[in-house]
């Protein structure tokens, strides 16, 4: 193929990368929507027939194209997560469909989500939505964009008690998700069911602040870059950066701005 050695982390290797993650989305995924279909992994989680032919598809493509780069995927076993993370050169990390529940139920709110972490940093993020045909990407130092349209940084943030937040209440402690809901510091909140949209609607400035008690490294570790580079900031909530060298779920307190940031952290902080 034509584009074998081309640098991933190059604009050209980007477009290369969304080509294959539209196509794979568009033969695999599309067609079996609303169709049904599903089980339970052992975790509770389902899994449909459309993870697992987007994860070979693209686990193949990928292989051909940088066979020094490893993969971890989320339909992998965990043994195998562990052995992929150690490769010397990169690794990929999959979510190949992303929002599992909402596709198996007819919400049309899932996503591709796709990263290249080195040195264990995020150094590329693409996620791609087929429904509405939006690919959000970043090149770590380099910016985002959605589609052919860079993400511009955000201007002057609302004040907090105006913002839109996505807060996932389910996997939050008790008097934390409580004080949220009794007396919450925004303005509205919403939970749409794929974390890697979060991130993509987040950095597009569509929603202001985000809040999640525990998510995979597949769930973050693309959509953290793509924020990032549009100037937003997350960490756990205990304060720390994210990790993308380990399996174990990590927490995210978000916002598309600094100032957003620091006031966000500041009321779950007094709050938790």
């Amino acid at each position: 193929m034509g584009d074998q050695g081309l640098d991933p982390c190059s604009y050209a290797g980007l477009e290369v990368l969304e080509g294959l993650v539209r196509t794979v989305a568009h033969r695999e995924i599309m067609p079996r929507f609303g169709a049904g279909g599903s089980r339970l992994k052992e975790d509770g989680s389902l899994v449909t027939a459309a993870d697992t032919a987007v994860q070979a598809w693209l686990t193949e493509e990928l292989r051909i194209r940088w066979p020094n780069f490893g993969m971890v995927g989320e339909e992998m076993s965990e043994a195998e997560q562990y052995a992929a993370l150690q490769s010397p050169h990169g690794v990929w990390c999959l979510d190949p469909l992303d929002g599992t529940t909402n596709f198996v139920n007819g919400l049309p709110f899932f996503a591709v989500s796709l990263a290249l972490l080195q040195e264990g940093e995020p150094v590329l993020g693409l996620i791609y939505d087929p429904v509405r045909a939006e690919c959000f990407k970043a090149l770590r130092g380099q910016g985002a964009w959605l589609n052919a349209q860079r993400l511009p940084e955000p201007g002057r943030p609302p004040a907090l008690r105006r913002c839109l937040a996505f807060v996932d209440f389910k996997r939050l402690k008790p008097r934390l998700a409580g004080r949220l809901g009794v007396d919450p510091p925004y303005g509205s909140q919403r939970n749409c069911g794929s974390c890697a949209l979060d991130w993509c609607w987040l950095a597009a400035g569509r929603v202001h602040l985000y809040l999640h008690g525990g998510q995979k490294l597949w769930d973050y570790a693309a959509g953290s870059l793509i924020l990032r580079e549009v100037g937003g900031i997350a960490t756990t909530l205990e304060g720390h950066r994210l990790s993308y060298g380990e399996l174990k779920p990590a927490s995210a307190v978000a916002a598309r701005s600094a100032d957003l940031y620091e006031a966000w952290r500041a009321w779950i902080s007094h709050n938790a």
